[in-house]
């Protein structure tokens, strides 16, 4: 399927919400907070039409499986995010399982409290939802990437990770000088 990127749709808050809910009811309390992070997370973003859900659970090897995958998400692989370019990150500060699901499409992001990858993309959401010029920058980027590598994932997403990267340095900026902490989860 081509990567498309499409203007921000008034639907998408409420897919994750339906989405958080059928994952709530799956797992229960065995998960400490679900996010809708992404870039369908960001009122103005354009983005592909795919939902992006972290759940935050205690202990990553511990989390089940099989409750996931009974509210209709498929097992991706156990994954690590990228490391930042200069970051000397452990394997456990980027490691996350991965589920998708087909209607509506979206991606489950399962990592551990307190790593720097559940930190991430909390932040990212953030600044980027406090900062619109940000915000449209980095639609712009993601709109020509498409257009220039339609069907080639693996180079859309080798320029896009940098780029926010690049974007995270202000973020982490702005999160120092308003002291930003992770919130709670989304309703």
């Amino acid at each position: 399927m081509p990567i498309e990127i499409i203007d921000y749709q008034d639907r998408w808050p409420l897919q994750y919400r339906s989405i958080a809910a059928a994952i709530r009811k799956a797992v229960g309390g065995n998960v400490e907070a679900i996010h809708h992070i992404g870039s369908t997370a960001v009122p103005g973003l354009a983005a592909k039409d795919l939902i992006d859900v972290q759940l935050t659970v205690a202990d990553l090897p511990a989390q089940s499986e099989a409750s996931i995958s009974e509210a209709g998400f498929e097992l991706g692989a156990s994954l690590a995010d990228h490391c930042p370019p200069g970051a000397s990150l452990s394997a456990d500060q980027l490691a996350k399982r991965f589920y998708t699901h087909a209607e509506p499409a979206a991606h489950i992001h399962v990592r551990e409290a307190g790593r720097f990858n559940q930190r991430y993309p909390l932040l990212c959401r953030d600044y980027l939802r406090s900062h619109p010029p940000a915000r449209d920058a980095y639609a712009e980027i993601k709109r020509q990437l498409a257009a220039h590598f339609p069907e080639d994932k693996a180079a859309y997403y080798a320029v896009k990770d940098p780029v926010f990267d690049l974007i995270m340095v202000g973020a982490e900026d702005w999160a120092r000088q308003i002291n930003w902490t992770i919130p709670p989860a989304d309703e």
